[in-house]
């Protein structure tokens, strides 16, 4: 594929850019907050369950707002919508270290403020803007990119986190978080929109829906409401992981950088799965994929549960399971964007996105809430393998194809 036939014009190309600069500061901060647990234990004297809840809270509101800004995105531009946000993400890191930073201020500040913002500046805003810019054919590859560069956020986050934490301490290390939500705010100034008499829909007709008609034919779409169940089960999958992943390796015994380490691989290995399935997105049914996709997760999870405790095993884990992380949205955006248009996409995805999200909320605070309880987390672990095979089956019924009053005659 020659970069001519790829970016349809240098506008998609700047915004591709952009779109993955955003994305992997974004999405970098918020995976990092785990490896804080027990500097918020001991001088913010919170339990590991008002943790667990604090993000699960933060996940409830970036996916509360994620159609909420991409809605607004769809209106007046990606790149401001994205400043707008970044906004309260730097507020809450900055009160989260500053102060007031106990009691219910600690949820506001790590889970209200922050959460809030990641609904603007964490992906879905900015995969909605590319999507936009590249045709069907291309489209799951153009957002695979941006999505495998939220993976290189993941990869060098918790490497800088462990050194920052080590040589600063936690409340300088969140001061210079600020700095680069600085730097994602420069980045979405190269945020670009599609032209409105531009159609890169080289398969469909011109879309004349409105902003008011477009969640309404998408909840009565039976292909809709599956994706949503499949999205709320990758939520609760990955944030148990990495909320919850530190202290599970301690709870196994493994040495501390193991946790570290299986995050940062997350970040590395997700690269080539989203890469990989944003490929395999424009080449095969994206319905199967995804079935495909959450059927591997239960089988890792069982045999991280089963084998015997070792590095190799924690290592392996990361490997595979890093492999799956974030390789279910290209072809879940795929199939909205086939379905339903490009029009509303940020918007679209952003309705999926929410359940996503509450499957967060639950993923991280049902394993603080076990883990209190019972003093394991094994119960959660076993709930994410339930819901990992029910997701595999579920979205097997999907229609992909075109509406009507978008499929060409």
């Amino acid at each position: 594929m020659t970069k001519e036939k790829f970016f349809p014009s240098n506008t998609a190309l700047f915004t591709l850019i952009s779109a993955c600069l955003i994305v992997a500061i974004f999405m970098g901060l918020r995976m990092v907050f785990g490896m804080f647990t027990d500097f918020f234990v001991e001088d913010l004297q919170c339990t590991i369950t008002e943790f667990g809840l604090a993000i699960g809270l933060q996940m409830l509101m970036w996916g509360m707002f994620a159609p909420v800004f991409g809605a607004l995105a769809d209106k007046i531009g990606s790149g401001k919508v994205t400043i707008i946000a970044a906004c309260f993400v730097a507020l809450g890191i900055y009160l989260l270290y500053s102060g007031p930073n106990t009691g219910i201020f600690f949820q506001i500040n790590l889970g209200l403020l922050i959460g809030i913002g990641l609904g603007g500046t964490a992906i879905s805003v900015q995969i909605g803007a590319v999507g936009k810019h590249f045709p069907n054919k291309t489209r799951g590859m153009a957002i695979g990119i941006v999505v495998a560069m939220a993976s290189i956020g993941y990869f060098f986050s918790p490497i800088y986190t462990k050194f920052a934490l080590s040589a600063f301490g936690w409340e300088k290390t969140l001061n210079t978080y600020l700095y680069f939500v600085l730097f994602g705010m420069i980045a979405a100034i190269f945020l670009r929109e599609v032209k409105k008499e531009k159609n890169i829909n080289d398969n469909t007709k011109v879309d004349n829906q409105t902003l008011v008609e477009a969640p309404k034919e998408a909840l009565n779409h039976k292909g809709f409401i599956l994706l949503i169940f499949g999205f709320f089960v990758c939520g609760f999958n990955i944030t148990l992981v990495s909320a919850h992943i530190p202290m599970y390796i301690q709870e196994r015994g493994f040495e501390i950088w193991t946790a570290a380490a299986i995050l940062s691989l997350i970040g590395l290995f997700n690269v080539f799965g989203t890469l990989s399935f944003g490929y395999l997105s424009g080449k095969y049914s994206k319905k199967i994929l995804l079935s495909i996709l959450y059927f591997a997760r239960g089988i890792v999870l069982i045999l991280f549960l089963v084998l015997p405790t070792s590095t190799y095993v924690a290592i392996g884990f990361g490997v595979l399971y890093a492999f799956l992380w974030l390789a279910t949205i290209p072809p879940t955006n795929g199939i909205i964007s086939q379905i339903f248009g490009t029009k509303y996409l940020a918007m679209l995805y952003g309705v999926v996105f929410f359940s996503h999200q509450i499957g967060s909320f639950l993923g991280a605070y049902l394993g603080g809430y076990f883990y209190d309880e019972y003093g394991s987390f094994d119960y959660a672990w076993y709930l994410s393998i339930v819901l990992s095979f029910f997701a595999a089956v579920v979205h097997l019924p999907i229609d992909e194809r075109p509406l009507p009053r978008l499929a060409t005659t």
